[in-house]
């Protein structure tokens, strides 16, 4: 069954939302080049108890970070630690907080500098697809419809969708129903309702599609080492237009 939130449940998602985006906002101005992924990593529960609330992913199926550090070929699920950051880096930075009871999940890919104009590109390509899914998250449309999308404009650019990760409906617990897929076909999956949280996060990649994991069974790379973009908003569905719960201001590279 696919969570409905009330508007009492709605408000406090709202609230765990912002304190998402605002944590992934002030890491996003850490990033530059010297700094090491585990700093960025240890300053993210300063952020986190100035906003009242705690990591959903530190502990979670043994997960041993604050928030999730991927760079360059690494696509999701980067654990902070000694790697420093360089110039010309891009830097997933994937953030969920807990605050009383719920849920909130972002994430953005920071460019370190100039980058090359291929990867400039790709993020920009892949917030761009974010950004016009987003309006399908509506009442009536269905899971399918987010996916197709998502797939068909990756497609159109040249680039390749992650099959192995997807979005998901998030609330009271990080990972709710239903999965949302960046590939699929319009017209399938659930029909989407007034009252249910989904995080949309396109995972897009320069190269090729294949991904593997690391020895320390969490990092998901390239096989082909190509970068990877990632960019992900937590969005309510209504009746009406869709709303992104955790909004901020764009990033302009640095």
């Amino acid at each position: 069954m696919i969570p409905i939130k009330s508007e009492r449940e709605i408000e406090k998602m709202r609230e765990a939302c912002k304190s998402a985006a605002s944590v992934l906002d002030k890491l996003g101005m850490l990033v530059r080049p010297g700094v090491t992924t585990g700093e960025i990593d240890e300053a993210a529960t300063d952020f986190m108890s100035d906003e009242n609330c705690r990591s959903a992913f530190l502990g979670y199926k043994n997960f041993p970070g604050n928030i999730c550090i991927s760079v360059n070929e690494e696509v999701v699920h980067g654990i902070g630690g000694s790697r420093r950051i360089q110039y010309g880096d891009i830097v997933k930075l994937d953030v969920g907080v807990i605050k009383n009871g719920w849920v909130g999940d972002t994430a953005k890919t920071v460019p370190v500098g100039a980058i090359k104009p291929a990867w400039s590109r790709l993020l920009a390509v892949t917030e761009d697809i974010l950004d016009r899914v987003i309006p399908l998250a509506t009442a009536g449309h269905r899971v399918g419809d987010i996916s197709a999308f998502i797939e068909d404009e990756v497609v159109a650019n040249g680039y390749n969708v992650v099959r192995e990760f997807v979005g998901h409906g998030v609330g009271r617990n990080l990972h709710e129903e239903p999965q949302i897929p960046n590939f699929g076909r319009k017209g399938t999956g659930p029909r989407l309702k007034a009252g249910m949280t989904l995080a949309i996060e396109p995972m897009v990649n320069l190269g090729g599609a294949a991904v593997r994991t690391l020895e320390d069974q969490w990092t998901v790379v390239t096989v082909d080492h190509s970068p990877s973009a990632h960019f992900e908003h937590t969005v309510l569905i209504t009746k009406g237009e869709a709303q992104i719960l955790t909004w901020r201001e764009k990033m302009l590279a640095k």
